[in-house]
């Protein structure tokens, strides 16, 4: 079977990865994809944002199952119109993807069915929401409705914090994304990652990961896409996972199914534990980055089944096998992320990173020049290990950061600690 993946980032590199494994693979193209993805898949010079193109690159190639990476496409409405041309795709429909790209949908969503969520408010306007706000407590979250990059998220920890972020999204900071703004009540706890394929009706749990979003050692600083991830999350034991599914994942697929707008793909929810409980913070519709990437190393079963059985609606009675093993991600980023950064800058001693054993070099935001490899993005590498448990992942993943010659970069160095501190 041949196979598109629509995306260019870490996650969409660690997929490429696994789906390459495939005994059932044909061949494998990305678009855009990075010069990692380029080792393990031919690059289609396609513009994601032209659905008839895709479409059209997708029946010269007799495409079996496009696998959309990145949220926005699927915001876009690509799955529909692919699926429209007779094409499985590993992805939700424009109509499910509001659980990620609408934070106040997902919130009523939350509110009609009894999910257990944040307090929270919803507003078009700036007088209403600062309303609203004079009668919170602090610290509150200021939320951009719509798609904002991992950037339309504010903690704010006084009134006049909150206010300004409320301007900025009224005043078009976000774009459209800002047209809308979602006021949460302020959750306490530790953060974890929990994923689930969805075929439309049937959820099948995948394994555990908890990332790290602050950008520098200690939980310091400006929050990020995500510097570093593990799994599994010592955190989210049996007994929470399945409170998990039974409290929050299967009431959203049952919620999906009744609205008319059946959820095919996986359904990423961001929890915060608090006191042994789960609440929703958030759901993404698609593979989180970095936790793709500790994720994909630690499956032991073939991918590609996988994922044309939730497109197809097929995973009842499916099941997937794990590696004991723990995984760890150390994220790379160039320098000055998540603010203002260099592009082009010049990292060498990749080829050596690469003969390691138990690591893979993820790539996100590379491009190859000649012989050269240079960073083109924020978040440019994913240095990812497996270990008997987190402290060994951890010692190998930084082993290999440490052979990587990139001085425009920086990662942290702590990644893990949480597990660590466990002893797990």
């Amino acid at each position: 079977m041949n196979v598109l993946l629509i995306g260019g980032g870490g996650r969409e590199h660690a997929l490429a990865w696994k789906l390459a494994q495939s005994p059932v693979l044909g061949r494998l193209y990305c678009a855009p994809g990075n010069a990692g993805i380029a080792d393990v898949a031919e690059l289609a010079g396609l513009d994601v944002s032209d659905h008839a193109a895709v479409a059209a690159f997708c029946t010269d190639k007799q495409i079996g199952l496009v696998v959309v990476g990145p949220e926005a496409p699927l915001v876009a409405g690509l799955a529909d119109d692919l699926e429209s041309a007779g094409i499985p795709v590993f992805g939700p429909s424009k109509a499910a993807s509001a659980l990620e790209g609408s934070k106040g949908y997902t919130k009523d969503l939350c509110a009609e069915y009894g999910i257990p969520t944040a307090a929270y408010g919803r507003f078009t306007g700036a007088a209403s929401a600062k309303s609203y706000l004079s009668g919170q407590a602090l610290p509150i979250v200021i939320k951009a409705d719509g798609l904002a990059a991992g950037k339309g998220v504010v903690i704010a920890e006084t009134h006049a914090e909150a206010e300004d972020a409320i301007k900025a999204c009224f005043q078009g900071a976000f774009g459209e994304a800002g047209a809308e703004v979602v006021i949460e009540e302020f959750l306490t706890g530790e953060e974890a990652s929990f994923f689930a394929l969805v075929d439309g009706e049937t959820a099948l749990p995948l394994a555990t990961a908890q990332d790290h979003k602050r950008a520098y050692d200690g939980d310091q600083g400006p929050n990020t896409g995500g510097m570093g991830a593990y799994s599994p999350a010592p955190l989210m034991t049996p007994d929470l996972c399945a409170r998990v599914m039974d409290e929050i994942v299967l009431p959203t697929v049952k919620a999906m199914k009744a609205r008319g707008t059946p959820f095919k793909g996986v359904l990423y929810a961001g929890l915060m534990i608090q006191d042994g409980a789960p609440k929703l913070i958030e759901y993404n519709v698609r593979f989180g980055d970095p936790e793709a990437q500790v994720l994909m190393m630690r499956l032991k079963s073939d991918l590609l089944p996988a994922l044309l059985g939730t497109a197809q609606g097929r995973l009842g009675g499916m099941t997937l096998a794990w590696h004991e093993d723990a995984a760890l991600c150390v994220v790379m980023a160039a320098e000055g992320y998540p603010g203002a950064y260099e592009k082009g800058t010049e990292i060498k001693g990749l080829d050596a990173a690469s003969v390691e054993d138990d690591a893979v070099v993820f790539h996100a935001g590379t491009v190859r020049d000649g012989n050269r490899i240079l960073a083109t993005g924020g978040r440019v590498l994913g240095v990812t290990a497996r270990g008997a448990d987190i402290a060994q992942a951890q010692a190998r993943a930084y082993a290999v950061v440490d052979t990587i010659d990139w001085p425009g970069g920086f990662c942290r160095r702590d990644i893990g600690w949480r597990a660590v501190n466990r002893g797990t």
